[in-house]
């Protein structure tokens, strides 16, 4: 019970430290409207691998996980779709 307990404070907090990760670039470009700098492979990978773990979260039935992903899953894809629009 303790391990389990562990796991899920340190679940816990990688996974908002996670989304924090994400949230000054996303505000950034939102605030700017410019998302030239952003390498459109990289977020095309991140919200790719977002999605799946979201997905293996689902298989496992593990909420931290479908939630974490699912929260980087949205600001990854808005930051994907800014930088779609930018290329125009």
């Amino acid at each position: 019970m303790i391990a389990a307990d562990l796991a899920n404070k340190i679940g816990s907090v990688a996974s908002v430290l996670t989304v924090m990760a994400f949230l000054p670039q996303a505000w950034k470009i939102w605030r700017q409207g410019d998302a030239n700098a952003i390498s459109l492979r990289t977020y095309l990978l991140l919200v790719s691998a977002s999605g799946l773990w979201a997905w293996f979260g689902y298989v496992i039935q593990s909420v931290p996980v479908i939630v974490t992903n699912s929260i980087c899953l949205v600001v990854q894809a808005s930051i994907l779709v800014l930088k779609l629009l930018s290329r125009r």
